[in-house]
């Protein structure tokens, strides 16, 4: 019996030295990443290179270094090769449960020994993580803390450790006390170290990165609180904090300062539930549970960059909030880590089921200097906020005097447009052309006028509950009224092809002006009605922070871009027919009139059309990534000055016009001469004496 022990302690002895080498031997090619001993991580890579031929398309894997299992796996690119995706990992159900214990290292690590000589206490092999922690750490989970931490942050590690969370979640989460708590965000942080986020893009599966958010908000939700508000988690990268609540509870608040990198201080986030909300509970005593995340947003964004509907990257602390199902909402506070004044902020929730960033559950209450308040709706499928960050903008300064200057300007040319067609109408409307000519220039001008004065007062809105439907108001008449702008130039396109192209026949007035109003206000009528009848149910007809036409969500504003760009081609289009048929010789003298008329007509639309044409190109130039501010700013001169355009080329510049003008200040001058003689006349000066 001595024999036999001293043989299974020599057995012991050599299996510990020979098949369990220690971690520090790994041999590590030159720039791999290292885990540290006191579990700092060391940046580097396995193996960047694929030595295949790099020909376009073509793909090729290389084996992972030394004691990792997997594959990197490269795609040619521009002649180079580049990572695609790697699940080098050096984690298992075993490694995570191995210890001191001989006889426990002899069950994983040696089954070819005799089973006469494991039967001396030997345990059976651990085949899963639950059944792992449920025989080894069943009170706190602690047990898989030190190999977590100690196995080095490949993006195969990654995507197991997500793994590992996510089944602990659906498997161990029935009563999730403190310490478990404790144990489990240890080992999310690891995984939530910045200097991991590069390797989260190379992990196949993209939902990944959600699927830990996910994870992490199903465990918190199984957290039993004690009576009292309690700090539970306090690591670098993941923090959860708990308040008891109950329908006599004040207005409650959690209050986060997380670092989110090195080069920059602490980040503030706020979550707060306000009182009105709290009424809404029973009386028995509920809890609120909130975790803060100062590095999965640039996770998110780093995991699904190749995703379209991910544009933007988070500038704040991912805030996660878990509350009773009577709670419907909450008010969040973030800082923003970029505090650059063109930095605005949209407030978003991220939807688990879509597994994207949602607007649509969020309004910004505030964005003020470095911070930004949200108001946000919680369920169970949105329980994490943060805020995006706007595409980088020209200067909104310089911009907003260019248009608050030009709508003045635009304005008032407008109104001094109106003022001198009533003075001269009588004088000017000598012909059918003529007629309608004025009629569409006058409906151009009464159209821009009232658009802009939407314009001008749902910028004076702001988004609160109580303005929304003025907000909603305001978007319809602004579409329908600019759109009736671009209506009645192509109504005024297609009376100059008419007069060229039917030259012995001429339509009725009456029949002119339905066909006008028809196309001028009818067409614009039609689509506004329809676009707000399809988007509006959904609330997807305005776009956050403005009273004007959405397009993140419903596309709204194609129902406005592609008539006006329909439009602007048509009117192109006659400008070059009506510059090819004006070289021609009129036909018989007594329509020379006539023609006169119509050569100034399309002197207007050839100046009209192509400045409408430069205003929505430069208008697609500054939709280009990278334009320079001229582009901005013409766009903005062009249809800030709108108005002056339309006083000037429409009305100033026309002879009849002008001669008219004269005429009317003759007339005016010769009424004053002849009251004024009338008034020092001697016939009237001894009336006067007389009196």
């Amino acid at each position: 019996m001595k024999s036999q022990a001293i043989t299974i302690c020599c057995l012991m002895l050599f299996l510990k030295t020979e098949c369990f080498p220690r971690r520090s031997h790994h041999h590590i090619e030159e720039g791999d990443k290292l885990q540290g001993p006191e579990g700092k991580l060391k940046t580097g890579r396995l193996q960047e290179k694929c030595h295949g031929p790099c020909t376009p398309s073509s793909n090729c894997s290389q084996p992972c270094a030394q004691h990792f299992r997997g594959e990197i796996r490269f795609t040619c690119n521009g002649n180079e090769w580049q990572k695609l995706t790697e699940t080098c990992t050096s984690l298992s159900v075993e490694t995570l449960f191995q210890d001191s214990n001989s006889a426990t290292r002899l069950s994983v690590a040696a089954p070819s020994i005799p089973v006469h000589i494991l039967d001396f206490g030997a345990p059976d092999p651990i085949k899963s993580v639950a059944q792992g922690i449920q025989k080894k750490c069943p009170f706190d989970y602690t047990c898989i803390i030190d190999a977590v931490k100690s196995a080095e942050a490949t993006s195969g590690n990654i995507a197991f450790i997500v793994e590992l969370l996510k089944n602990i979640s659906a498997d161990l989460s029935d009563n999730v006390t403190q310490e478990k708590m404790k144990s489990y965000s240890k080992v999310a942080n690891h995984i939530l170290h910045p200097a991991v986020i590069p390797n989260w893009a190379f992990i196949p599966d993209t939902n990944a990165s959600s699927d830990l958010l996910q994870s992490v908000n199903l465990f918190a939700r199984r957290l039993r609180l004690p009576h009292e508000a309690a700090h539970i988690v306090d690591e670098l990268f993941i923090q959860t904090k708990g308040f008891p609540i109950g329908h006599n509870t004040s207005e409650r608040r959690f209050n986060f300062s997380m670092n989110v990198n090195n080069t920059t201080g602490n980040l503030l986030g706020m979550i707060e539930i306000p009182r009105q909300e709290l009424w809404q509970l029973p009386p028995n005593a509920s809890q609120a549970i909130s975790i803060a995340f100062p590095t999965l947003g640039a996770i998110l964004k780093e995991a699904h960059r190749g995703n379209a509907s991910l544009p933007r990257p988070v500038n704040g602390l991912v805030l996660s909030v878990i509350l009773p199902e009577r709670l419907k909402q909450v008010l969040l506070t973030f800082e923003k880590i970029n505090k650059s004044r063109r930095a605005r902020a949209q407030c978003v929730g991220w939807h688990s089921r879509k597994r994207r960033w949602d607007e649509n559950v969020c309004a910004t209450a505030s964005d003020v200097a470095h911070r930004v308040k949200c108001r946000c709706n919680y369920t169970n499928a949105v329980m994490s906020f943060s805020i995006l960050m706007s595409p980088v903008s020209v200067d909104d300064k310089v911009l907003g005097y260019i248009t608050c200057v030009g709508l003045s300007i635009s304005i008032f040319s407008l109104m001094l447009c109106l003022i001198i067609e009533a003075t001269v109408w009588s004088r000017v409307v000598v012909t059918e052309i003529s007629y309608m000519r004025h009629v569409c220039i006058v409906n151009i001008a009464v159209s821009l006028l009232t658009a802009n004065v939407w314009f001008i007062l749902g910028s004076t809105l702001n988004k609160r509950a109580q303005d929304y439907n003025w907000c909603v108001a305001v978007t319809f008449f602004s579409h329908f009224f600019y759109l009736s702008l671009f209506f009645w130039m192509l109504f005024k396109a297609l009376l100059i092809i008419y007069g060229i192209l039917v030259v012995f026949r001429r339509m009725m007035k009456p029949c002119m002006m339905a066909i006008g109003f028809a196309i001028g206000y009818g067409c614009p009528l039609v689509i506004a009605v329809t676009t707000v009848a399809i988007t509006e149910p959904g609330k997807g007809y305005m776009r956050r922070g403005a009273c004007w036409l959405n397009w993140d969500n419903t596309k709204a504003l194609l129902a406005f871009a592609i008539p006006v760009l329909v439009i602007v081609a048509v009117n192109l289009v006659v400008v070059l027919v009506v510059a090819v048929n004006t070289q021609r010789p009129s036909i018989g003298s007594s329509k020379s009139q006539d023609v006169a008329i119509i050569m100034r007509i399309s002197k207007n639309v050839a100046i009209l059309t192509p400045l409408l044409g430069l205003t929505w190109g430069f208008g697609i130039a500054t939709l280009i990534k990278g334009t320079s501010l001229i582009f901005h700013i013409i766009f903005a001169l062009l249809n800030a000055f709108q108005g002056f355009f339309i006083l000037f080329f429409g009305t100033v510049m026309d002879q009849k016009i002008r001669d008219a003008l004269r005429m009317r200040m003759s007339s005016l001058k010769g009424r004053s001469r002849v009251a004024e003689n009338a008034s020092l006349s001697p016939t009237n000066g001894s009336k006067l004496m007389n009196r």
